[in-house]
């Protein structure tokens, strides 16, 4: 997804990490620390992050990492216009996150009709 490990500190026995994309390091960060409960959503809820990729093939890749890890929940699979090409994985505080190839945002969106 092109985010990069820009500020990490030991933080109560634990590590804390700030990610961004490269320099946007002061706009838009994720503070990534231990914590929380795992949690099982509700079969019904599909509430998750999503994070826009340069291909089909870093779909895949992120997939195969996942699966290896054992936290894919979505295969990678092809749905209608806006959805494009997109797989899951399950954080492990519980939350979901996508990755997708095709979706009219990230890399190519100015090509693609608005939805």
């Amino acid at each position: 997804c092109g985010m990069h490990v820009f500020h990490e500190r030991a933080g109560k026995g634990s590590r804390i990490v700030w990610m961004a994309e490269p320099g946007k390091e002061r706009e838009f960060i994720f503070v990534i620390m231990p914590g929380g409960q795992d949690r099982e959503l509700a079969d019904d809820d599909y509430s998750h992050f999503g994070f826009a990729l340069s291909s089909r093939g870093d779909v895949d890749a992120i997939a195969a990492r996942a699966r290896q890890a054992g936290c894919l929940i979505w295969d990678p699979r092809d749905e209608p216009y806006p959805v494009g090409y997109y797989c899951g994985v399950r954080d492990p505080a519980g939350n979901y996150v996508e990755f997708s190839y095709g979706q009219p945002l990230g890399p190519g969106a100015e090509e693609m009709p608005a939805p």
